[in-house]
Formats: structure tokens, C-alpha cells, sequence
């Protein structure tokens, strides 16, 4: 067998730490996952870390909006793999492997929570351009990263074609000002949060945008968020339409962008 591509991470997990992410998923590609060739779906949860506890609870959320989908957890660490397989059942199963993906078919979707954060911005670009060259047809790779608690979390939604979106969710009780959630931009941003670049600018302006809305805030800091959504939308174009966005989701703790957006190439 090949060596798996790419290297291992700290391992760090928990209950429900993905959450967020994985509500989004469903939410936005369940329809994606329900109309899979097949009645089969293929998701793909890339370096699970120490506990299998978070693909259970992804293979678990999206088994309620698509009976029928398949889900493995890849984990470049032979032990953890080990320790994971007890836990295997109808529709999971834990596999070895890194960047390769060792799965019998291309992926409808894949996760990869905080595994591209130990590479360097040209690395995370190169490894988005292999997993998404790996996805089925009008599949969807989601790269993120989160806190360990899981209250505050960025993502990119990216196509075979590249990023598509970006998205920012918290629990409103996890920071002090938007741009708290800097520290959780993937990688190929995080380093671009200087003057001058558009993920700057953006949150800089979500600062304002919370500032001005203080008032609200006597109602709950919800409605804070919502208000400063509502500020900010005038010059941004954060979606406002389901399944990406609107009250439902913004509610919830989360905005969403196209990734052009902040696009900083």
C-alpha cells in the first residue's frame, strides 16, 4: 500500500465540535446528497483526528436528510484508525489515507476540518486543487476550521472549479466583535488579514456594522447580529436567500459570501 499523502495533525476533537458545519451541510447540500447517482452518496470526513466522534456525528446528521448516504473517515494515523474501526456499522467505515483519498468512487462531498491549518498558504491552495480534482460531479469539498469548543468556525465551499463560497458562523456568546473569527480563517487567508486585502477590509467592515448595532443588542445579542447584518449587506454582497442565507441561517449565528468577495488572488 502507498504511503497516505500529507501529514499528521494534532488529533484534537470532541463532541459536537463540528456542529455548525455540519448543520450547514445538511442544510445547503442535502439536496446535492439526495440526488446522488445511485441513491448512494459518497462523503468523505478527511482527518477525523484522535476520535471517531466527530464523522459519528456527521454520518448520523446527514443520515436524516439522506437516508442512503455513505460515510468513511480518512486518517493518515494508523492508530487512530484502529481505534475508530470498532465503531464502524451499515453506511461508515474508517479507512487509512491522506490527500489520496483511498475510496472506491469519487466523493459527493468531502469534509476536512483543521488539517490544512499545519501547511503553508501555497500548500493549502495546491492540496484544495487535489482534493476538489477527486470529487464527483457537482460535488462539493468543505475546508474549515474551528475552535476547540466549536463555538466559532470558518469554511470555504469549493467546487471541481475552485472556491465558490465562504462562510462565518458563532455562538453569540463566543466573541466580542466579528472580527474575533479572524483566527479561524482557512489558510489561504488567514495570512491576508492586513490592510489593503479584501478579508481586511470585510471584517473591518463587520466590526462597524456590530458597533453601529449596539442598540440592538438590549434584545439579545441575536438581534445585534441580525441587525449587523443587515448594516453590512449594504456593501457586501452577503447572501440573503436560502439555502445560503436569509433569516433562517443568519439566526443561527452564521453569514455567508461568494468568495470573490475576499478573493485575495
Amino acid at each position: 500500500m502507498a504511503r497516505p499523502v500529507g501529514t499528521i495533525t494534532r488529533g484534537t476533537t470532541g463532541h459536537n465540535r463540528l456542529r455548525r458545519c455540519d448543520r450547514w451541510i445538511a442544510a445547503v447540500h442535502g439536496p446535492l446528497l439526495r440526488g446522488a447517482a445511485g441513491g448512494r452518496p459518497l462523503v468523505v470526513d478527511l482527518g477525523y483526528g484522535a476520535s471517531h466522534t466527530t464523522t459519528l456525528e456527521l454520518f448520523t446528521r446527514l443520515r436524516r436528510v439522506a437516508p442512503g448516504v455513505e460515510v468513511v473517515g480518512v486518517e493518515i494515523d494508523p492508530a487512530r484508525v484502529a481505534l475508530a474501526k470498532p465503531y464502524e456499522r451499515e453506511g461508515l467505515s474508517f479507512r487509512l489515507g491522506g490527500f489520496e483519498l483511498p475510496v472506491p468512487r469519487p466523493p459527493t462531498l468531502v469534509r476536512a476540518f483543521n488539517v490544512l491549518r499545519q501547511y503553508g498558504e501555497d500548500e493549502a491552495w495546491r492540496y484544495w486543487g487535489v482534493l476538489t480534482g477527486k470529487l464527483a460531479p457537482h460535488g462539493v469539498l468543505v475546508e474549515g476550521t474551528c475552535s476547540e469548543n466549536g463555538r466559532r468556525a470558518v469554511w470555504v465551499g469549493l467546487s471541481p472549479g475552485g472556491p465558490r463560497t465562504i462562510t462565518f458562523a458563532a455562538r453569540f456568546d463566543a466573541f466580542e466583535r466579528p472580527s474575533d473569527l479572524a483566527d479561524r480563517l482557512p489558510k489561504t487567508l488567514i495570512h491576508r488579514n492586513v490592510p489593503g486585502e479584501r478579508i481586511h477590509a470585510f471584517l473591518s467592515d463587520f466590526d462597524r456594522a456590530w458597533a453601529v448595532s449596539a442598540p440592538y443588542g438590549a434584545h439579545g445579542r441575536r438581534q445585534r447580529w441580525l441587525a449587523a447584518i443587515d448594516v453590512l449587506s449594504r456593501s457586501w454582497p452577503v447572501a440573503a436567500r436560502p439555502p445560503l442565507g436569509g433569516p433562517a441561517r443568519w439566526r443561527l449565528g452564521e453569514l455567508t459570501l461568494p468568495w470573490t468577495a475576499v478573493d485575495p488572488q
